[in-house]
């Protein structure tokens, strides 16, 4: 079977911000303000210690996200979003927009459809 290379492109590129929580992730650093490990859990109170540490990870590897490690007592880690990640800003803020206006067309369906079923 032969490959796609723009099917390819599309999955690299998703794969490097698709999932529940990276999307968000990149959200709140891209504010421009460096946040520790649990600033970002307290920003994202559904999500585990794990699957945090995980998505931060890939952010990383994918040289998305830049951790920095102060070499003090405790240990302090933080988290900011390098030059590279900065250019996800365009696409995430698309994708937010979008986001709100199918939320709300999602809702002015079912408004619909209420309406519809008690006429």
């Amino acid at each position: 079977m032969k490959k796609n290379p723009l099917q390819c492109q599309f999955v690299v590129a998703l794969d490097s911000i698709v999932g529940k929580w990276k999307p968000i992730i990149l959200y709140h650093l891209l504010q421009g303000k460096a946040l520790r490990f649990n600033e970002l859990r307290r920003l994202l109170p559904d999500i585990t210690q794990r699957m945090l540490t995980l998505h931060l990870r890939e952010l990383e590897e994918d040289e998305i996200v830049k951790r920095v490690i102060y070499p003090q007592i405790p240990p302090k880690v933080e988290y900011s979003i390098t030059e590279y990640g900065m250019s996800l800003s365009p696409i995430l803020e698309t994708l937010h927009q979008w986001g709100v206006a199918h939320v709300e067309r999602k809702q002015l369906k079912k408004e619909k459809n209420e309406h519809t079923e008690t006429d």
